[in-house]
């Protein structure tokens, strides 16, 4: 390429013109190289290749106009006699080399960033910028950051030291501002095209995932993802009748329970107990990316997890059970609400999200103590808000004294220090004579997957000394164990039932839609007395663990969950699983999901290649589809599940007859 080239139409725009060559050739030189790492999911590549480097170039040309605005007006608006001038001189060299350098920068994270998750940057990468001080940590112990930022700047320093001659010639340029603004404002159309008919529409014409995600330009989506957080379901989604599906999510989730039907999508119901309830402590813990398919149970072949193997035979064990979504707050959004995930981002994040009828509220207004305890800083993902607006008692990182606190990492304390730390609040609770609810949200198995020494035969850490996730999984364990034998000893723990769920899978990317094998997580029951030894392989999802724990103590209560009692014998198993984006009904033999666009698909599940199809609004199923995720985000916008905001013909989160404890 002759960087040269364009100062020699004498202008001095030309400089833009050579970073934007020069940006344009690294954009393809990225996609290449992500390209041969996902090569082994290409089906097609003879047909594909025109889509991934054709469509991937308007994206680059769209983010290279929105990036340059900035530079376009600087040289539209700067006098000829300021550019002899040395400051300026300063300040376009400094400027040329910092993109430079960025751009090195923004090639090096994407191979990282594809690497952990197989995307482009999205919604996970906006939180990257947010949480700068978690993510800033982790980055800082996961990858050779030292090693990297100096090669990159020696690299950003040789290219600069090459072009340097042209962005001299370029200061040399005096031209009058009519030229300026005539050639400023073709460059301008360029974003302003842009800005009009590009869209993430374009990104989606592939059934392949992975040729949609090499088709994008990271910086791109990391903007949009950004701009976009919250995607307007009617404006994106197929709809229906509000009336119509209304009465159909009733039909499903009520069961025939009496109530007005003058309220859309209003699922408010008494769901009464058979018996007395139980006065059962509960300690549910959130274990961070725990796939089933790490347990032997599910075909792990590497013995990472004997305790789990042993103690999940002991205690009832659901073993068709998935997650919502793919994310932290989806697994708490779900279990905490029992609601569908909306588009965008999780509820737990948004603003607006206080009083809302929870899991927590059921147990606070029966007198237990109800606290949520997080590993790390709780105002990571908005989880203290959320949680303490919504009746819970806080105890995150920050809580814990320096005695307390025997490892730590980027994502917070190990588990056994919270773990620790909730036996001493169970205990404090016994002192008191009263009840405790406990959610707990753990963080070992997260990248860089470090944790105490000495504790398993892995060696804590990632890299080429490091087990990576395996000793985090082995960790998580051995944590799980130790957790299990302090709490034998304690005077509480017959009265106690343990929950154990996984947050999400692991990784979350797939070929085709939404992969299914990566949202199946393991649901773990204990209680020795009270809960019997078995294995239920009813389909179900997160939104579900609520109504069964409660159905399981035998708690009365008014109930705005979608979820339902699993082990009912009228339950119809189904989950329900999403990304950002694609919302999805899991049934036997297929998956059903809705994409922006208005878009309804099917996949066929079987043991091959699954295969998907374009469907109507007419197939079976997609009424009842539609009826869980346009309710749910129906139910949020109109405030319809908030205990204080009930019409008046509905009582305020009224303890039920028989609830009594």
């Amino acid at each position: 390429m002759n960087l040269t080239f364009f100062s020699s139409s004498r202008t001095r725009f030309a400089l833009i013109f050579q970073l934007a060559a020069l940006c344009l050739f690294g954009f393809a030189l990225t996609r290449s190289i992500l390209l041969i790492q996902a090569w082994p999911f290409m089906d097609n590549f003879s047909s594909d290749w025109f889509y991934i480097f054709g469509q991937g170039l308007v994206y680059d040309l769209a983010f290279i106009g929105y990036f340059y605005i900035p530079f376009v007006l600087f040289f539209l608006i700067l006098p000829n006699k300021w550019l002899s001038r040395r400051i300026v001189i300063y300040i376009v060299q400094a400027g040329a080399f910092m993109v430079l350098y960025g751009f090195g920068f923004c090639m090096v994270a994407e191979w990282y960033f594809w690497k952990e998750f197989n995307v482009r940057f999205n919604f996970i990468s906006v939180d990257y910028l947010v949480y700068r001080r978690e993510v800033t940590d982790n980055i800082l112990q996961s990858y050779p950051v030292l090693f990297i930022l100096p090669l990159l700047l020696v690299f950003a320093g040789l290219l600069f030291c090459f072009i340097r001659p042209a962005v001299l010639r370029t200061l040399c340029v005096k031209e009058t501002f009519k030229k300026r603004a005539a050639i400023a404002g073709l460059m301008l159309l360029l974003p302003l095209i842009s800005l009009g008919i590009i869209d993430q529409s374009q990104r989606s014409l592939s059934d392949n995932n992975y040729v949609n995600e090499l088709a994008s330009n990271g910086p791109y989506q990391l903007f949009s993802a950004f701009r976009n957080n919250r995607l307007d379901y009617r404006q994106f989604y197929a709809s229906e009748d509000d009336h119509d599906l209304s009465i159909r999510l009733k039909d499903h989730v009520m069961k025939g329970s009496c109530v007005s039907d003058k309220e859309v999508y209003n699922i408010t119901r008494d769901v009464r107990a058979q018996g007395p309830a139980k006065k059962l402590n509960v300690m549910l813990i959130t274990v961070e990316s725990l796939s089933s398919r790490f347990l032997t149970r599910f075909g792990e072949k590497k013995d990472i997890t004997p305790f789990m193997d042993k103690w999940f035979s002991q205690g009832m064990l659901f073993t068709n059970f998935y997650a919502t979504g793919t994310r932290t707050t989806r697994g708490l959004e779900a279990i905490t609400l029992s609601i569908p995930p909306t588009p965008g981002r999780s509820i737990v994040k948004r603003p607006d999200n206080s009083r809302m009828f929870t899991l927590g509220k059921v147990f606070k207004d029966l007198g237990y103590d109800t606290a949520f305890l997080y590993g790390g800083r709780g105002f990571f993902e908005n989880m203290n808000a959320f949680f303490s607006g919504n009746g819970y008692r806080i105890v995150d990182q920050s809580c814990l004294t320096g005695n307390e606190v025997t490892f730590k990492n980027a994502w917070g304390v190990c588990d056994g220090d919270l773990y620790r730390r909730a036996i001493h609040e169970a205990n404090q609770a016994c002192r008191k004579q009263k009840p405790f609810f406990f959610h707990l949200m753990t963080t070992s198995n997260h990248q860089p997957f470090t944790f105490p020494d000495g504790k398993i035969d892995l060696i804590s850490g990632e890299g080429k000394d490091g087990s990576g996730r395996l000793g985090g999984v082995k960790y998580t364990d051995y944590a799980l164990e130790e957790l299990m034998t302090q709490a034998r000893a304690e005077p509480w723990f017959k009265d106690t039932i343990f929950v154990v769920v996984a947050d999400h899978c692991a990784s979350s990317a797939g070929k085709v839609g939404l992969p299914v094998e990566k949202y199946h997580i393991p649901l773990f029951i204990y209680s020795p007395g009270h809960i019997p030894s078995k294995e239920v392989d009813t389909l179900a999802s997160q939104i579900d663990l609520a109504p069964t724990l409660l159905c399981l103590l035998d708690i009365s209560y008014e109930s705005f969950f979608f979820g339902e009692n699993i082990l009912s014998s009228d339950f119809e198993g189904r989950a329900l699983i999403a990304n950002y984006q694609k919302l999805g009904l899991l049934k036997k033999e297929e998956l059903l999901f809705l994409s922006p666009g208005k878009q309804i698909n099917r996949i066929i599940l079987n043991h091959g290649e699954p295969v998907l199809e374009k469907i109507s609004r007419n197939y079976p199923g997609v009424k009842e589809l539609m009826a869980y995720y346009q309710g749910a985000d129906y139910v949020f916008i109109h405030r319809l599940n908030r205990w204080h905001e009930f019409p008046d013909n509905l009582t305020q989160n009224r303890i039920l007859p028989g609830a009594n404890i």
